[in-house]
């Protein structure tokens, strides 16, 4: 392999060569003017590296030399070009020498050690410089039948990975030869190779070769007819893993819709006598049901009949393909599967037993999206007596899934975690919310892994899927699932065998949420037998009894402490201490659960709450360490500024600030160590003053450290890395908590710092997240040390203005927020800066399906605008009145209210014609405050009795006729009206 060096030279091509290779028939192109023979300038290499032999004739063409054997006709050869390469061969062959080099290369790149790895990467680069490199992979994998298949099907891999980097630039006729090797040798022997070879052509195709590679398709489908079978299935594995990687593609006007005719051709093959081709031509048509394409609407009758005829085929790879095809179908064509619902249940509950776990799990998830159809109920009560043993059943652990989970270990606290254990993690930025009147609704996330007990089994399995059926299926019945639960449930709670008492306890699990009613008169004997399983002998009994409890914390939490809540604790937190490392995990987890649920409840056993979680610092491997600092943040978010005590702060704060001393800047276990942090210090505001200068600075250096480094990938993105910017994004969230907990205190850390600068960087970053968690950050810097911010005032406002974009509603929330803020700072200041903002938040209001959070946000940040430049919002009044009382009625008495409606009330005395046609919101917004302050009852008042006086007692009486009772009592009660 070589390349050989260009000269320039006006002289053209000979005529005689050139019609040779015309009269010959073949065309030849040359990049550049042609040129004329002319002597060698310097030594060149030939087409495999060595010196030129004589015997060879020499051109000079394009920019290169054309080497043609001088023995030969020219007419005989074919002339193919490499890069700035012209060569003639009749059909390439690899130089001996090279093609050993290559092999040796393919075996040391199977070695499991480091260093050869290296050597074999380098040598890949080096090599990836020669054009003909990819025909000598491609040759090992489709010719060298004498090669061991591991290595002929890894020389496919490498040239997959190629193709997928640089397949652009390979030479026209390297390409060429390449997808010629892979049509001519699709029906290789082994399976292995056939399965390469197949790979390699999606790839291809995917890089946007399938418009470029017009024949493939065609030859494909007709190859499929071959009699011979390693052809068809290397040619249907080709096809599949095409329709996988390129259905869109395939249905649409660039190809000409070829499915028009390939999804009859696959129909055909439904029958076919082998199972492997019948699995193929099922799993392509697979491909085309979630996009609904036409071609497979068209024939869809056809499709479900045959799939019918295939139900008890017995291939197990069939049936799970069936399954799937169903499940498919029930989501996008149900209308055509109900006349045979009956059935397909029926089928379906045979399937959920398949001795072939794969095929059972195929059919558990129709189950799942049964669930989310309107007809659920109506199709499936019938089948709830056959159905909710068999998902009961399936919720068992398996013999592999014991094995694999090493549930016959009970003590492993002292092996330390290997690093793929430890998932990554990823920073959610800060929010800014405000209170409701209405309870704490549970959180959506909490039921969102059915089955938290396993997690390293993160392969869905058939025990996970049963218990999420089980889960939506108890949202649907609610409490109509017990009576064929309950008879079941007692026999699995108090069974003698372990993994049958286990999946009893998973069962009463994945019904908490959807059967929490029906479950309520159970619940009392119930919870001390989970409490009493907390210390079973067996670690995964133990661990599934700390997640089962914690979905029952808010019933525990609403009984008498003593009852549960007491019992519960003391037993959770042994099991913090438990020897399984499991356990520790399930527990920790399940008692923040239970912090979130209890929340000041927990204040009386703080001293021992705070022992527990502050040894396990000292007992924890790596990755329960990271659920134990979530544990202590959701602590303190639960208690608040009961944490604030110094016997608390010096039990706390030695083991957390010896672990942020340990860690380095570029360490990931810096996120939720962060997070944690941003937790203790809102929690303990002034208790965390001795801690605050290390901590305050490190956050500082660590956005400073990753803004350098985007700024130098951004200019220069081949010499360096990418920042991960999740580092910048919990560094600004920690600074928002040391700036909400220590509140006038943190002045002085920012007066010694460039955080104003760098927040004016932040809040333009490309990643929402960044400018998200800013934006927080100079909402909680605006109300603690406001004399910093004022200055950049100018140069900030257009910057929140143009982030007012409801497509990112999270960053969009907390500038909406943080502009409120700053209103209340600047007073009449303000008023240059309400055109910028203005439009944009009457927009947002008045947007349909807009989140409760953003507009209540919005509404509060329009009252405060209203309230320091009353003259500049009140003639938009009629604009917004309407969505802006409905925002505000629920959200708790506090000082946003507050202002914002002192805002709106000023905005009514410049405006009143504003709010006439809506003023029957405006009366119900005022009767959600609980206990105004006095001044702002005076201007309710005094609007509420204005209004009655314009209109007239009469028409007074007509109007206040439509409000609903409870509205009349609290205006007659508190207002005289």
């Amino acid at each position: 392999m070589g390349t050989i060096p260009s000269w320039t030279s006006q002289d053209s091509l000979p005529p005689s060569l050139q019609e040779v290779l015309i009269g010959a028939g073949w065309k030849y192109s040359f990049s550049g003017n042609a040129r004329a023979p002319r002597p060698k300038p310097a030594p060149a290499k030939g087409w495999q590296g060595e010196e030129n032999t004589p015997g060879t004739q020499e051109f000079w063409g394009g920019s290169c030399w054309l080497l043609v054997p001088s023995h030969a006709p020219i007419q005989d050869w074919e002339c193919c070009w490499l890069g700035q390469l012209q060569l003639c061969t009749m059909d390439w062959q690899p130089d001996e020498q090279g093609l050993q080099q290559v092999l040796q290369l393919l075996k040391d790149s199977q070695s499991p050690n480091t260093a050869t790895q290296r050597v074999v990467q380098d040598k890949l680069k080096q090599l990836n410089q020669f054009p003909d490199f990819n025909n000598y992979l491609i040759f090992v994998l489709t010719r060298l039948k004498s090669e061991d298949e591991p290595t002929r099907s890894l020389s496919g891999l490498i040239l997959k990975n190629n193709v997928k980097a640089h397949y652009q630039s390979f030479p026209q006729p390297v390409a060429e030869f390449i997808k010629q090797e892979c049509l001519n040798n699709i029906g290789d022997a082994s399976s292995l190779i056939r399965a390469t070879i197949g790979i390699l052509i999606t790839t291809i195709a995917s890089k946007g070769e399938l418009q470029m590679w017009p024949e493939l398709l065609p030859q494909l489908c007709n190859l499929l007819n071959s009699e011979d079978y390693n052809t068809c299935e290397g040619a249907f594995g080709a096809l599949q893993k095409i329709c996988e990687d390129s259905s869109e593609l395939l249905d649409s006007d660039a190809l000409n819709r070829p499915l028009n005719i390939m999804i009859p051709k696959f129909l055909q093959f439904f029958k076919h006598c082998s199972p492997k081709i019948r699995s193929h031509a099922i799993a392509c048509v697979n491909q085309f049901i979630m996009d609904r394409a036409q071609a497979l609407m068209d024939n869809i009758d056809t499709f479900i009949e045959h799939l019918f005829a295939l139900a008890v085929d017995e291939d197990p790879e069939v049936r799970k393909n069936v399954c799937r095809a169903l499940v498919m179908l029930l989501e996008v064509r149900i209308d055509r599967l109900i006349p045979h619902m009956h059935s397909i249940i029926q089928y379906m509950l045979q399937r959920t037993q398949d001795n072939d776990e794969n095929v059972a799990l195929e059919a558990c998830e129709f189950w799942l999206t049964l669930a989310e159809q309107p007809i659920c109920k109506e199709v499936l009560s019938s089948h709830l007596v056959q159905l909710i043993p068999i998902l009961v059943n399936g919720m068992k652990y398996s013999e592999i899934d014991i094995i694999l989970l090493k549930g016959d270990v009970e003590e492993d606290e002292a092996i330390p975690d290997s690093e793929q254990d430890i998932k990554p993690r990823f920073h959610k930025s800060r929010t800014v919310t405000l209170q409701h009147e209405e309870d704490r609704t549970q959180d959506d996330e909490d039921g969102e892994d059915e089955d938290d007990d396993d997690d390293t089994l993160s392969d869905w399995n058939l025990r996970k899927c049963s218990a999420a059926a089980l889960d939506v299926l108890a949202n649907v019945f609610r409490d109509e699932l017990l009576p064929h639960l309950l008879p079941l449930l007692k026999g699995l709670l108090f069974h003698p065998e372990w993994v049958i008492k286990e999946s009893g306890i998973l069962v009463l699990g994945a019904i908490a949420e959807g059967c929490m009613q029906g479950m309520v008169p159970y619940l009392p004997e119930l919870i001390p037998h989970l409490i009493q399983c907390l210390s079973d002998k067996k670690a995964l009994v133990r661990s599934i009894a700390c997640w089962t409890l914690s979905r029952y914390a808010h019933w525990v939490v609403s009984q008498p402490p003593d009852m549960h809540l007491k019992p519960l604790m003391t037993e959770l937190l042994k099991r913090i201490l438990d020897s399984n490392k499991r356990v520790q995990e399930a527990a920790c987890s399940a008692f923040a659960t239970l912090e979130e649920e209890a929340c000041t409840e927990l204040v009386p056993y703080l001293s021992f709450i705070l022992d527990t979680l502050v040894f396990a610092f000292g007992k924890y491997q790596h990755k329960n360490l990271l659920i134990l600092y979530d544990a202590i943040g959701t602590l303190a978010d639960s208690v608040g500024h009961h944490l604030n005590q110094p016997e608390y702060i010096q039990k706390l704060m030695p083991p957390l600030i010896q672990k942020w001393n340990e860690l380095k800047d570029e360490d990931k276990d810096l996120f939720p160590l962060l997070e944690c942090l941003s937790s203790v210090a809102t929690a303990l505001q002034s208790g965390f003053l001795p801690y605050c200068e290390p901590v305050y600075q490190r956050c500082v250096t660590l956005v400073q450290k990753t803004l350098a480094q985007a700024m130098m990938y951004n200019q220069q993105p081949d010499q360096y890395e990418a920042p991960d910017k999740d580092f910048m994004i919990v560094a600004l969230d920690l600074l928002s908590g040391l700036a909400e907990g220590l509140g006038c205190h943190v002045e002085q850390l920012v007066a010694r710092s460039n955080i104003m600068t760098l927040l004016f960087q932040c809040m333009q970053d490309t990643m929402p997240e960044v400018r998200q968690s800013s934006f927080a950050l100079l909402g909680d810097l605006t109300k603690a040390c406001f004399m910093h911010v004022k200055p950049c005032i100018a140069e900030f406002m257009p910057i929140l203005g143009t982030n007012l974009n409801p497509e990112f509603i999270s960053v969009c929330n907390n500038a909406t927020w943080a502009i409120g803020e700053i209103c209340m700072q600047m007073g009449a200041e303000m008023q240059p800066y309400v055109q910028m903002v203005l439009n944009n938040l009457v927009e947002i209001i008045n947007r349909p399906n807009t989140p409760k959070t953003l507009l209540e946000n919005t509404a509060i940040t329009i009252g405060r605008l209203g309230y320091v430049c009353p003259q500049e919002v009140a003639p938009m009044l009629q604009q917004f009145i309407r969505p802006w009382c409905t925002s505000l009625r629920n959200i708790r008495d506090n000082e946003e209210k507050d202002s914002a409606f002192r805002g709106i009330c000023m905005m009514i005395g410049v405006n009143p014609g504003g709010v006439v046609q809506d003023f029957i919101f405006f009366c119900d917004a005022v009767a959600s405050w609980v206990s105004p302050k006095d001044d702002l009852r005076d201007m309710f008042y005094k609007i509420l009795h204005g209004f009655k006086d314009q209109v007239g007692e009469e028409n007074w009486q007509q109007f206040s006729e439509q409000f609903p009772p409870l509205l009349k009592e609290r205006l007659a009660a508190f207002y005289g009206v």
